[in-house]
């Protein structure tokens, strides 16, 4: 396979929504990238590129895949990328961003989430140009003397630098020792595999930077770091997980995929157009310029972004049946598709106060929220006695249908209603 590009073109792509890159990417260091890929071109060996992935769970969404496209940007340019599933660091689990040990995982488990890992990330990645390794090969011939040897490369102190770790330190939470071995163990994996490159979030950097010492330690060129953002979920503030229920899976049915994506804000929207697909920077920026400028509607451009996804993970003719579906489902409610969204937390003091008293004998009591409530936390009016007043000058409709008034609460918290004051609609999305 032959090296793609030029290394301003190759840097274009590379670069395309990393956060931050060590050594910077200006830098006149001789490992740097520019120095490194230019090296690659001059000699025609590909570089070596790996991102790790421990196989916790059986599935992945979204936010991994911002790891696994930037892969495919360095396979498209020639490179040899490695999809590393961490079956032996999964015994540990990465302590990133966590406050409590992990539980551990048996073997059985890790297997069989591996296997659907392999599955999964050809969807993105060439399989024939992918290199597939599993840490396990190394880790567990490494015994006794040598994870010893290894332990031995950092010191309790410089463990303690990390955040996580000294969070937990300062607020008297346990931390188990295997815990601290995971950047160490991290970081040989790179001596192993001989990586020019790591790629990693924005949090992994403690773990990451373990990398480039042991490759040091072992006369190795330190790797480079790529890390790139951390991708924000539905809620546009926690990081995607599905433990907070704010996740796409990459093997959600197309109608559910279109459907998450559609709900996200507009202003997030540009941040997954720019870490989940391959349109280019520029493109991107002349989208959001056309957006501002009025020339395109930013409902037309989260359209093009959920239904590129879709196809991405599916396939075209899924894509174009979701679209379908999705605006039918509007057109059902004589809603337009264009009706900004407003979310609302379901869990908040506001609708807990009207709870449905509990009468023996009688269904569960369910929450409910009076809908003069709910047009002022919809922004629609500014108190609930304006938005009272107007319920009874009849100015209110709520799915395209005007509001009697005879229903005092609105107690579907499964669905969130488009609701109409005069000539202002916004559609409600309820968020736990």
């Amino acid at each position: 396979m032959s090296i793609v590009g030029s290394v301003d073109e190759q840097l274009d792509l590379i670069t395309k929504g990393a956060a931050e890159i060590i050594p910077a990417a200006g830098s006149t260091d001789a490992t740097a990238l520019r120095a490194r890929l230019q090296r690659s071109i001059d000699t025609g060996v590909p570089m070596r590129i790996k991102a790790g992935f421990d196989p916790t769970a059986p599935d992945l969404h979204l936010g991994h895949t911002v790891l696994i496209r930037k892969l495919r940007h360095f396979q498209q340019l020639g490179h040899t990328v490695i999809f590393l599933i961490g079956d032996a660091t999964a015994l540990i689990g990465d302590p990133t961003g966590r406050n409590v040990t992990r539980k551990p995982l048996s073997r059985e488990e890790i297997d069989r989430n591996a296997e659907t890992y392999k599955e999964q990330v050809f969807k993105i990645l060439d399989p024939e140009k992918t290199e597939v390794r599993y840490n396990s090969e190394w880790l567990d011939k490494l015994g006794f003397e040598g994870m010893i040897r290894l332990a031995a490369k950092a010191t309790l102190s410089q463990m303690l630098e990390r955040d996580e770790f000294h969070k937990r330190f300062k607020d008297e939470q346990p931390i188990s020792v295997h815990e601290m071995l995971y950047p160490l163990v991290q970081g040989y994996d790179s001596v192993m595999l001989k990586c020019d490159v790591e790629l990693g979030g924005t949090d992994q950097r403690f773990n990451l930077m373990r990398g480039r010492d042991l490759q040091r330690d072992a006369g190795q060129p330190p790797q480079i770091i790529l890390m790139t953002p951390i991708l924000e979920g539905l809620d546009g503030v926690q990081k995607m997980s599905k433990s907070l229920g704010n996740a796409i899976g990459i093997q959600e049915p197309p109608g559910e995929m279109y459907g998450k994506l559609m709900s996200i804000s507009d202003e997030l929207m540009w941040k997954y157009w720019l870490l989940l697909t391959d349109l280019p920077k520029r493109e991107i920026e002349g989208m959001q310029s056309a957006v501002m400028l009025g020339k395109l509607h930013p409902m037309q451009a989260k359209k093009n972004l959920a239904w590129g996804i879709v196809r991405d993970f599916h396939s075209a003719a899924a894509a174009d049946a979701a679209a379908e579906s999705w605006a039918k489902q509007f057109q059902q409610r004589g809603v337009a598709e264009d009706v900004p969204v407003v979310k609302i937390q379901a869990n908040q003091p506001a609708l807990e106060e009207y709870i449905q008293p509990e009468i023996p004998g009688s269904a569960p009591p369910t929450r409910a929220i009076r809908i003069a409530r709910l047009l002022q936390l919809a922004g629609l009016a500014a108190s609930t006695g304006e938005a009272t007043r107007k319920i009874g000058e009849n100015a209110v409709s709520i799915d395209g249908r005007k509001f009697s008034g005879k229903v005092e609460r609105w107690d579907n918290l499964a669905i969130g209603p488009v609701l109409r004051l005069g000539k202002k609609s916004v559609r409600v999305e309820w968020i736990e």
